[in-house]
């Protein structure tokens, strides 16, 4: 289930590139166009969901949230540390109503960082 007018779609579907990170049958991972950390990858579901608010079924969050785990072993953050990000509605900054997981790492954080 894919929407025409979604730019994460256009991604999924190879209509827009994308530096591809990571994908299976349930998601697809690529970094992000606008970096806020030297490590800063997208993790989206194949199956369009606007938010994490939007009804999606406990099996495809489980594969979104496996997926989380494996692109910190690809980008090499997962001994180090990295954070994981959901924004959930415009008042929390997503810009994108495709459901994602930010994956954010490289460089240490300041944990008040307001901008993340």
């Amino acid at each position: 289930m894919h929407r025409d007018d979604c730019l994460f779609c256009k991604i999924i579907r190879g209509e827009i590139p994308s530096s591809k990170v990571y994908e299976d049958e349930y998601v697809y991972a690529f970094d992000d166009v606008s970096p806020q950390m030297p490590v800063h990858t997208l993790i989206v579901p194949k199956n369009h969901y606007d938010s994490i608010a939007d009804g999606v079924p406990a099996d495809e969050l489980g594969h979104l949230f496996a997926a989380v785990e494996k692109v910190a072993d690809i980008k090499g953050v997962r001994e180090d540390g990295f954070r994981t990000l959901v924004n959930t509605g415009a008042h929390a900054g997503q810009t994108v109503f495709h459901l994602h997981v930010h994956v954010l790492g490289g460089a240490p954080m300041n944990s008040g960082d307001p901008s993340l």
